[in-house]
């Protein structure tokens, strides 16, 4: 079982939940997810590569996956901190900050049976005691997301490379190369299992040609388009496929 749905509250952000599944694989989006996992919060980082989905125990399990750059100043910790980890929340936070958002997140499950609404309140909540997200983050994001090169990025939000690329670890938990490379690689994968044919998907991504296509999706993924395509693999952010495709590639 799984269900996901854009939030109404929090920008960019998606809502999940999703039973436990044996096998499944997360692959990596450019996204951080707070999860709620038999009454535990959790936060999952920026993945570099496909990891298992049973690394987090629990039965059942519910999500706000956050749009790239987002969770950090929500979290309150540079996103390479986080990177390719599943942490509980109080690792990160006080004991009294974590009774308190966890109190937020069991009224929502004990009143509504949903503790999706609890995550989204909690990160509505965090982002109006932190304040308005940076521009520029969401600015690189998009330009990664569009295909621009590093160096025409770094120069439109008047960044040096090296600048950019500090920003972008605190922000995204890995470098714009990186990012720009798993944003690609998603919409790929979208393209690919909407039946697209592998030469065009390639062409239309900006890959040179489908032989590098294929060592992306071995890199990231783990896997083989086809294999991917047909189903033996697992999605992101914690859950089953064919999760956030549409949304965060």
């Amino acid at each position: 079982m799984y269900e996901e749905a854009p939030s109404a509250a929090v920008p960019g952000a998606v809502l999940w939940r999703a039973a436990a599944r044996t096998g499944a694989v997360v692959l990596p989006d450019g996204c951080m997810d707070l999860l709620w996992a038999d009454g535990r919060l959790l936060v999952a980082g920026p993945d570099t590569g496909p990891h298992p989905a049973g690394e987090v125990p629990g039965g059942a399990f519910a999500g706000i996956r956050l749009a790239p750059g987002t969770a950090p100043a929500l979290i309150g910790v540079p996103a390479h901190a986080l990177r390719d980890r599943r942490v509980e929340l109080a690792d990160l936070w006080p004991a009294g900050a974590v009774r308190r958002a966890s109190g937020l997140v069991e009224g929502y499950v004990d009143g509504y049976g949903d503790a999706r609404a609890g995550l989204e309140a909690l990160a509505r909540t965090r982002a109006a005691a932190t304040g308005a997200p940076d521009p520029l983050v969401a600015e690189v994001a998009a330009r990664l997301r569009a295909g621009e090169a590093v160096a025409a990025i770094a120069r439109a939000v008047g960044l040096g490379e090296r600048q950019l690329h500090r920003r972008s670890l605190d922000a995204f938990g890995y470098g714009p190369r990186t990012l720009g490379r798993i944003l690609r690689l998603r919409r790929a994968l979208a393209l690919a299992r909407a039946g697209l044919p592998f030469a065009e998907v390639a062409c239309v991504v900006g890959y040179a040609d489908q032989a590098h296509l294929s060592r992306e999706v071995r890199a990231l993924a783990g896997t083989t388009l086809r294999a991917y395509v047909a189903g033996a693999d697992g999605a992101n952010s914690e859950t089953p496929p064919p999760s956030g495709s549409s949304t965060t590639a």
